[in-house]
């Protein structure tokens, strides 16, 4: 088979207790795909990227601020995020969250 699958990404990350786990599932010169586990009260503080990236809550619900928007999100919820934008992430419950980093072409640089 010449593809990478995951027939359950929530079963990807064990979550620890009082933690923050990630782990990268996928990764090549133009995306790197990353699972994270918060248990419930964890958060990620405010941070930017240096390049776009797409964010899927899997399960769990968080309360995320992307830029100025403060909002509510569960499973399901899908966020694309400019370079740069700052965001952060706090896990009201346990939370399963995969972040799609998009990698600069070949030859160029981030923003």
């Amino acid at each position: 088979m010449n593809c990478t699958y995951f027939a359950d990404l929530a079963k990807q990350v064990d979550i620890p207790p009082d933690g923050i786990l990630s782990r990268t599932l996928y990764s090549d010169e133009r995306v790197k795909v990353v699972v994270f586990g918060f248990d419930a009260g964890q958060e990620l503080s405010e941070h930017t990227a240096s390049m776009p990236a797409i964010l899927l809550i899997v399960q769990g619900e968080a309360r995320l601020t992307l830029g100025s928007d403060t909002l509510d999100a569960g499973a399901g919820f899908l966020a694309h995020m400019p370079a740069q934008l700052p965001h952060s992430v706090q896990a009201k419950t346990k939370l399963v969250m995969l972040l799609q980093l998009l990698l600069p072409a070949a030859g160029t640089s981030p923003a």
